[in-house]
């Protein structure tokens, strides 16, 4: 008789398949039950932080960094969903067959005027926040905000080069 056709075998690696199973559910039921302790950094934490580290702020300006950089979240939160929607109905406009033109410019001049507004905001927010900032910060914040614009154009750049033929 064969091994891998013998009872034993099958029922022993059956048993060792349910058991593992078991095993992942209950690692993936427990990750998602149990939240990180309030002390544990999350990705929200860890990008405020390497935003704000090299400044190298008092507590106080931390403070008021985190409470500027909520405010302007919320302050264009709405744009930003109105963004949302109108990409929506462009996409949704680009694939009938018979897409309407005038409707796709409207769109798009709808989505770059929210944009706008969007980088509007940004601008007064990055005022804001350096007036809280001593010359040499201001300086370290200058340097970290160019940093981010600079990251966000190199990675649009990469993005495009995938996806030419």
């Amino acid at each position: 008789m064969n091994f891998i056709t013998s009872k034993r075998f099958v029922t022993i690696a059956l048993a060792l398949l349910v058991a593992f199973n078991v095993t992942l559910l209950g690692v993936i039921l427990w990750q998602n039950t149990h939240r990180l302790a309030p002390w544990a950094p999350n990705r929200q934490h860890e990008r405020q932080n390497s935003f704000i580290e090299p400044l190298t702020l008092s507590e106080s300006q931390k403070l008021c960094f985190r409470k500027l950089r909520q405010e302007h979240f919320l302050k264009v939160m709405p744009e930003m969903e109105k963004i949302t929607l109108l990409k929506k109905q462009l996409v949704e406009e680009s694939l009938k067959d018979q897409p309407d033109i005038k409707k796709i410019d409207t769109l798009a001049l709808g989505i770059g005027s929210y944009q706008a507004t969007i980088e509007h905001e940004l601008a007064l927010h990055f005022h804001e926040l350096a007036k809280i900032c001593t010359p040499e910060q201001r300086d370290s914040l200058k340097k970290v905000l160019d940093g981010i614009v600079t990251h966000k154009h190199s990675m649009r750049m990469e993005r495009s080069k995938e996806h030419r033929p």
